[in-house]
Formats: C-alpha cells, sequence, structure tokens
C-alpha cells in the first residue's frame, strides 16, 4: 500500500485542554487576533501622528479577536478547575494545573498566562518544527545521526533522557538559525539610551533586529553559513589519552542568536520549548520517515506573518520505518 499524502503541522498542546472544550473555534479566535492585530499594527503607525486615533475597522476586529480568545481561555480554565475540584490528587503535570493548584486564584491574572503561553509557544514551536523536518529530509546524514541518538533513549524518552539529547538539540538550533520562528522583531525605548558602542536612542525609538539576515550573515557564521551543520553547535570531549569522548551542546551568544531574544527579555519559554519539539522528533523519527511531496519537484516558499511559515504548509508522505 503506497504511503498517504499528509500535510505535516503541529501545534505544542502543552495545556492539556479538556476534550469539552471546542478547540476548532478557538483556534479560528486565535487566527483572527493573528491577522486583526498584523493589520492593526500596520494602521497604527499610519496614524501614529495623529493625536487622536479615530475608531478604525481594524481595531475594533481586533478587540472583538482579542474578547472572544480570553473567552475561550477562561472556559478552559473553568473546565481545568472543574476536573481538578472532581480528583482528589493531581495526575496531570500540565502547566494550567499547576498554576491552578499552586493557589492562583485571579481569573484575569491566569487568563492572561493561558493566552501568553498559546500565543508564545503555539504558533513558533510549530513553523520551527516545520522547517527543522524540511530540512532533516534532505540531510539523511543528519537523520541518521539523530536517529542513532533516539535509540539509544527508551520509547517514551524521560525528562532526562531528552535533555541528553544533545544532537538533535544541535540541529533544532541549527534549522531556527536558518529558519527562525519569528525572522523579525523589535524593540522600543522608554528612555533615552546609549548603545554599547556609543549610538544614542532617543526615547520612543523602534530599534529593530533581524533574526533571518543573522543567522545567514557569513560575519557571524563564516563562509559556510548556507551549509545546515548541527556539528557547529557541538563540541567533544577528549580524555587524558587523546581519546575523543562525548559530545556537548555548546550554545552562541544570544545577541548573535537573538532566536529566543536575549538579555532580560530572553524567552521564559525556551526550555520549555526544547523539551518539547525534541519529545516530538523522537516520536515521529522512531517511527516514521518523512519524505517530502512537493508537486514538480517544487520547494518551499518561505513566507512570514508574525511567525514564520511554509506557503501552503508542508507536503509529504509518510513512510512507516521498518
Amino acid at each position: 500500500q503506497l504511503p498517504r499524502e499528509v500535510f505535516l503541522a503541529f501545534a505544542a498542546k502543552s495545556l492539556r485542554t479538556p476534550w469539552r472544550v471546542k478547540i476548532g473555534p478557538f483556534w479560528a479566535c486565535l487566527w483572527n487576533a493573528f491577522k486583526a492585530s498584523t493589520s492593526s499594527r500596520s494602521t497604527r503607525k499610519s496614524l501614529a501622528k495623529s493625536k487622536v486615533l479615530p475608531p478604525h475597522r481594524d481595531r475594533r476586529n481586533l478587540r472583538k479577536a482579542v474578547d472572544e480568545v480570553r473567552k475561550f481561555a477562561k472556559e478552559i480554565i473553568k473546565e481545568k478547575k472543574q476536573l481538578l475540584n472532581e480528583k482528589s490528587e493531581i495526575d496531570s503535570f500540565d502547566l494550567l494545573s499547576r498554576f491552578l493548584s499552586s493557589g492562583h486564584s485571579d481569573e484575569e491574572f491566569v487568563t492572561d498566562i493561558v493566552v501568553s503561553f498559546i500565543l508564545a509557544g503555539r504558533d513558533t514551536t510549530s513553523a520551527a518544527l516545520v522547517w527543522f523536518f524540511w530540512l532533516v529530509s534532505n540531510h539523511p546524514d543528519v537523520e541518521k545521526e539523530i536517529l542513532r541518538e533516539i535509540h539509544e533513549k527508551s520509547e517514551a524518552p524521560i525528562f532526562e533522557e531528552v535533555k541528553d539529547m544533545v544532537y538533535t538539540h544541535a540541529s533544532l538550533s541549527e534549522s531556527m538559525r536558518l529558519y527562525p520562528p519569528v525572522p523579525i522583531d523589535g524593540k522600543e525605548s522608554t528612555v533615552d539610551d546609549v548603545l554599547p558602542d556609543g549610538t544614542f536612542v532617543k526615547k520612543g525609538t523602534s530599534v529593530v533586529y533581524h533574526p533571518y539576515a543573522m543567522g545567514r550573515s557569513e560575519k557571524i557564521w563564516g563562509e559556510d553559513w548556507s551549509e545546515f551543520k548541527p556539528e557547529r553547535w557541538l563540541e567533544r570531549d577528549h580524555d587524558a589519552a587523546g581519546g575523543e569522548g562525548k559530545c556537548n551542546f555548546v550554545g552562541r551568544d544570544p545577541y548573535a542568536y537573538p532566536v529566543f531574544q536575549a538579555g532580560p527579555r530572553v524567552c521564559l519559554g525556551k526550555d520549555m520549548a526544547f523539551l518539547q519539539m525534541k519529545r516530538v522528533v523522537a516520536g515521529v523519527l522512531r517511527q516514521f520517515r518523512v519524505v517530502p511531496a512537493f508537486e514538480d519537484g517544487k520547494g518551499p516558499v518561505y513566507v512570514t506573518v508574525l511567525t514564520a511559515r511554509m506557503d501552503g504548509g508542508f507536503p509529504v508522505r509518510i513512510e512507516r520505518r521498518a
């Protein structure tokens, strides 16, 4: 039987949403909020010099979409509270259960937490995984090494095993160097400031940085910047006799690799994102081979909204490993 062609998509469900919540409409609201936010941002820039912003359709749409997102988030919280009240002890280790069980009773605060984790983690993690599988499927040597590492662990790897998957960690870091989930980002100065090189930054100035361009900079990554090389993130130990030992992951300066931002504003979910992605990679590649299935030999098209996506999704054939 020929493998069935599917579109590969990922959505990290770290909150373990109760089954009674209608998750389809929730994701639809999230997508509407993303679109409205992007449109509203453009409108604000064009009207930035106005002392009073007039009512605008995009702003109304954004408020409506945000209200719907928060409504669904509160429904998730309500369902989770009911489940926790029905049980004498917690048998779930998801984030929402932990927050509610630790005594956080402020509904607005918990709602903010739920929305923040979904917005910050869902699209970025799924975008990163799609580009990762595209790159790995085109580099069999990398896939072979990842598989070797996966088979050294149990079928359902525990935290310590996942943490020890250094080659997979390096491969994910390398794929996000070439295809960062957030390709462009920026900050706004709240006070007058001076950068380390002496550049004066006036209060209210927008400072934009470009992780996509930085990840492809020869000045930062060398002449082989275009190559997908997980090894650039690894360093091997040597014993007293000069023999090779265990590989260790070697992180880069976050200001040269700002995929997770840097400094005081570094992404709080970075470690959780890597944990989720490595678990997904181990679960998929242990059992299946992911084969690109673009029509007529066409490759992927890189598009950006708020996150970097593959235009039209990633069409693949899923082949079960022998």
